[in-house]
């Protein structure tokens, strides 16, 4: 792809760690031009001020948020903003023909109701949440590649709904059953600063949050329910984690047939993951890291079945910034572009 037929790309929320992710990823993307960055607080402020380690590939300056400017200077545009200022935005971006892909909340709901009732913003936007398609990939790859507007998924629900996806699809597991027991490292939070995130609180310690309410259940439920064909409520409850990157879910759930073994899980979940590049399933007795996932876009799953209590186990690991966040929002632009939806995005992580 030559310079000249690079697609032009705006980050709206540019100094957060979703903004910075995109910002590296699209810098090293072969199809894309980053040609705007925007902020509030950061507005009038080079890049490379906030973040110096990125002097060397961008001198762009950080500019006041104007949807109109925007859309005369983007074919695309990331959303990277906290919940609630997407949708003051999207719409005119969307009018202007510009491809939207929102890293909140914002556009994930098929209901706005439940949006509403969970994250008490109201919205007027109805019309255009309405067009807005879920952007996982690997359950929601058709729609997405004639999407205009695509709601990224949050951290947790990634690495949650890759876990289930197979057993909901396939009906093998009573789907009510399901308990999600994830943890995340302190970078799920954000850059602002936050008692809770700082080194003395975080670290050599391991805290439960948002117990029976967590935002993100919500989520995980519309897509459990679209998976199992009916209303389905699941019980997730996360976890601070002392580490900076990674998210590791691990999902229980009652098995309809108790004669189901690992090998016969494995076999499946390797057929239904067979056209999902980015989702490596393990071998049986392998489980996953959140280290192997660092810094890549992949996510590790390891299936086991407990014979005593003819329960499903399925553990996975992803890095919650890049397959949990901006770099699945790169996936999604890919299959909207009819591109390979692995281009630019980073296959192996660092390790250790």
């Amino acid at each position: 792809m030559g310079d000249a037929l690079r697609v032009r790309v705006g980050i709206v929320g540019a100094s957060g760690y979703g903004g910075v992710q995109l910002v590296r990823l699209l810098m090293e993307h072969p199809g894309l031009e980053v040609v705007y960055l925007g902020g509030d607080s950061s507005a009038g402020k080079p890049f490379s001020d906030i973040y110096p380690h990125l002097a060397h590939v961008t001198n762009l300056i950080v500019e006041p948020v104007d949807a109109e400017q925007i859309a005369a200077r983007c074919e695309v545009v990331f959303l990277s903003l906290p919940n609630g200022l997407a949708c003051q935005i999207a719409p005119t971006l969307l009018d202007k023909g510009c491809k939207v892909l929102d890293l909140s909340a914002d556009y994930r709901f098929s209901s706005l109701d439940t949006y509403q009732s969970w994250y008490g913003i109201e919205r007027q936007d109805q019309a255009t949440a309405a067009t807005a398609v879920y952007g996982l990939p690997e359950l929601y790859r058709d729609r997405i590649k004639d999407a205009q507007l695509v709601g990224c998924p949050g951290c947790y629900p990634t690495a949650s709904l890759l876990a289930l996806a197979p057993l909901l699809k396939q009906g093998m597991i009573v789907p009510e059953t399901a308990i999600i027991d994830a943890k995340s490292g302190t970078s799920g939070g954000g850059r602002q600063a936050k008692i809770n995130m700082l080194l003395a609180e975080a670290d050599s310690s391991v805290s439960p949050y948002g117990v029976a309410r967590h935002r993100h259940t919500p989520e995980i439920e519309q897509i459990c329910s679209d998976l199992a064909g009916h209303e389905v409520m699941v019980q997730f409850t996360p976890h601070l984690m002392p580490m900076v990157r990674g998210i590791l879910a691990t999902v229980y759930a009652t098995l309809r047939d108790p004669g189901l073994v690992r090998e016969d899980l494995v076999t499946i979940y390797n057929a239904f993951y067979r056209n999902s590049p980015w989702v490596r399933v393990l071998p049986a007795g392998v489980y996953p890291q959140t280290k192997w996932a660092a810094g890549s876009n992949a996510c590790f799953i390891s299936v086991e079945v407990d014979p005593r209590t003819d329960r499903a186990i399925v553990m996975s690991a992803i890095d919650n910034l890049i397959k949990g966040q901006a770099g699945q929002a790169v996936q999604c632009l890919n299959i909207m572009m009819g591109w390979d939806e692995t281009l630019g995005l980073p296959k192996l992580g660092f390790y250790p």
